[in-house]
């Protein structure tokens, strides 16, 4: 009796992506509809400002955070950073599952942002935690500090998810304009 494989749950989900996997190939980010859905929702506009703000935020966030696990001072500053931060991140979130309702047709873990979502899943997690240690005075400040680390190291690995998405969207982008009718 032969042995069958069996594909994982993902792969069921997205059986194309698993044939182009095995060819060798790799699936087009946006299908031409879905394309034009992104470049005519208002919710790309949305995100477009929210992920730079929330960069710059978290910049300052990050600086303000180290120097009070450095220094001992200013862990007020920081913590207000932080819940400036994590709003930010709330609204991003809940507004880039709109989008990508809109533009996929589910609220998360469409295909082709199915490994940063769940990642999102995770910095929304820290953040949470941060919150909750924060508002429950739950831990030390340092520890609360450090945890606000992870969050922050969390979100740059996702941050650098979703940039090198815009990069494969650009670049297919370039190609779907060029390639002839």
């Amino acid at each position: 009796m032969r042995r069958q494989d069996h594909a994982s749950p993902v792969a069921m989900a997205d059986p194309e992506g698993l044939a182009n996997a095995q060819k060798g190939t790799r699936k087009a980010l946006y299908t031409p509809l879905e394309r034009r859905r992104r470049d005519e929702s208002v919710w790309t506009i949305v995100q477009g400002v929210l992920a730079p703000l929330q960069f710059l935020v978290f910049v300052v966030s990050l600086v303000l955070v180290v120097r009070a696990l450095t220094t001992g001072e200013g862990a007020f500053a920081a913590d207000v950073s932080i819940v400036v931060k994590t709003a930010i991140l709330y609204t991003i979130m809940i507004t880039g599952s709109i989008w990508e309702k809109v533009v996929f047709g589910r609220w998360l873990f469409a295909p082709a942002f199915f490994w940063e979502d769940v990642f999102s899943m995770a910095v929304l997690a820290l953040h949470t935690l941060y919150l909750s240690m924060l508002f429950w005075s739950l831990g030390t400040v340092e520890q609360r500090l450090l945890v606000a680390l992870a969050a922050y190291g969390a979100y740059a690995i996702n941050a650098a998810q979703f940039l090198w998405k815009l990069r494969v969207a650009r670049l297919e982008g370039n190609n779907w304009e060029q390639a002839p009718a």
